[in-house]
């Protein structure tokens, strides 16, 4: 039986990327779309690519009941708004930062407190590579964020594996400028973007949090803003404490993602794309994964490529979904990427 879905905060940019990948599922059917700045109009004035679909902007203090809602708000709005969530529909997947981290204590470290701290033990992290069977019928699920998600399905087969080491990872990640938000400001600019790599997040960026909650490790991070739209790219540096082969890493990483129909091991081959790219997986739910062995400094580079309005955002919320209502996990997110890709 096909499954009623909204999107809330649904003309940003992710909140297009909800409808698309919704307005193609085989199990669900978009009926509310909720924009402030959008109501009344089009879907397709917003969204071009989906001029196609019938569905207009309604107010958002005018949910309709779902079996789905998906929430694709800034931070701050879902935990304050999360009763109305709930009354309107049966399961609730937030794609902000409201609900990832489980203690209130985090948040006052890493955010600005929480309004519904009650709720952070219900919640379950949305990324089915490390939570998997929580995500299977939860009610309430946030998706993670897409720095966070590219570091940890690079590092997770090295944790697995007990490969890390007693020294502090280190995770440089280079995303696209989607990342901002379709109101992402002065620095998202073409001017201002273009030919950069900007590190916009030289320490303390919030993710590491979350990095460090589903890993279990302790990480020094940084993000760089680069010149592409679609795109996230970990570079983690590992220092385990006995040397490892390569042999290790490659069983490492088959043990780790030979069942999981989104990650593709990609670890120094021929051609162009030796390592995992981000140009690879646009528009994609796959993410990229792999690594280089430094013998000589007893380093591990482990290496991640994602769309991050995809296994980043929008496609981890539908991945999510899918579990929780218990449909086919891949359902609606089985096309593969573009190649060659564009102009960023």
């Amino acid at each position: 039986m096909t499954r009623t879905a909204s999107v809330v905060g649904a003309s940003g940019f992710t909140g297009g990327e909800l409808l698309r990948l919704l307005d193609g599922h085989p199990e669900f059917e978009p009926v509310q779309a909720t924009s402030r700045s959008a109501t009344r109009k089009t879907v397709g004035h917003v969204h071009p690519n989906l001029r196609h679909l019938d569905l207009r902007f309604s107010d958002p203090g005018e949910l309709e009941s779902v079996d789905v809602l998906f929430a694709a708000t800034p931070h701050g709005v879902s935990m304050e708004q999360i009763d109305r969530f709930r009354g309107a529909a049966e399961r609730v997947v937030d794609l902000s930062a409201d609900f990832r981290l489980p203690t209130e204590a985090q948040y006052d470290e890493w955010y600005d407190g929480h309004d519904r701290p009650d709720l952070l033990p219900e919640s379950e992290y949305a990324l089915p590579e490390v939570n998997r069977e929580g995500v299977r019928d939860a009610t309430l699920v946030a998706s993670g964020g897409c720095n966070a998600t590219a570091a940890i399905l690079a590092l997770k087969p090295l944790v697995d594996a007990g490969l890390v080491g007693d020294e502090r990872v280190v995770v440089d990640v280079k995303v696209g400028s989607s990342e901002g938000g379709a109101g992402g400001g002065d620095a998202s600019s073409h001017a201002e973007r273009s030919g950069v790599v900007r590190p916009y997040a030289a320490t303390g960026h919030r993710h590491e949090a979350e990095i460090e909650e589903y890993l279990g490790l302790s990480v020094a991070f940084t993000a760089h803003a680069v010149e592409m739209t679609r795109g996230a790219a970990a570079t983690c540096h590992a220092f385990p404490d006995e040397p490892v082969s390569t042999g290790d890493l490659w069983s490492a990483y088959r043990e780790a993602y030979e069942d999981e129909p989104f990650v593709r091991l990609v670890a120094g081959g021929g051609g162009v794309y030796r390592y995992p790219e981000p140009k690879a997986v646009a528009g994609s739910n796959y993410a990229e994964v792999g690594f280089a062995l430094d013998p000589g400094n007893g380093r591990v580079v482990a290496l991640s490529a994602i769309d991050n309005m995809m296994k980043g955002s929008a496609g981890q919320a539908v991945h999510a979904a899918n579990l929780a209502c218990g449909f086919e996990e891949t359902a609606g997110l089985d096309a593969t990427g573009f190649h060659p890709v564009g102009a960023p």
